[in-house]
């Protein structure tokens, strides 16, 4: 795909955005578009990237500075900054599309697995919810996560944090 065909289909793209904003979505256009969101940027053809998968809901394109080559991020259309924002079905959807471009990387680059995460605040370098999709091969140099690992000093402490976790879920309210 070369310039010209980047800038025909981030024009298409746009026009498609803009009929969704104009109708579809009109009573949301607050969550559409963010003045000044790089990812936003991308969705409206203000920017470019190298898309590898759209639908209705999401956009995934390669990122700019991968781990490894065929890092794919994943995003939703509409502005949503974290985890929290995203409406339960939207993400529902964005998980599935996760799902197929981590079956697609594989097959494509001949992986061996895939590396899927989410940074939710801590560490989001842009703040819409994006999902990582990372080719993965046995040997690679990625070893678990990117920081120090840390041990509970006894299973007492385990134990005590659980029931934290478990006492703040537990007191969520359902949404």
């Amino acid at each position: 795909m070369d310039a010209t065909d980047i800038k025909f289909n981030n024009l298409w793209r746009n026009a498609i955005i803009s009929y969704t904003a104009n109708s579809v979505m009109a009573n949301k256009q607050d969550t559409l578009y963010k003045e000044g969101c790089t990812f936003c940027d991308i969705v409206s053809g203000k920017a470019s990237s190298y898309t590898v998968f759209e639908d209705k809901i999401s956009l995934a394109f390669l990122d700019h500075s991968p781990l490894f080559k065929g890092h794919v991020i994943l995003i939703p259309k509409a502005h949503y900054e974290t985890i929290y924002d995203v409406p339960d079905e939207t993400l529902a959807g964005l998980f599935a599309t996760a799902r197929k471009i981590s079956k697609g990387i594989e097959i494509a680059l001949g992986a061996e697995g895939t590396f899927v995460a989410v940074n939710n605040k801590v560490s989001q370098s842009v703040p819409h919810f994006h999902i990582h999709i990372v080719p993965r091969r046995h040997g690679d140099g990625l070893h678990g996560f990117f920081w120090p690992r840390q041990k509970y000093e006894n299973e007492e402490e385990e134990e005590e944090v659980r029931r934290e976790i478990e006492k703040a879920i537990d007191g969520l309210k359902e949404e």
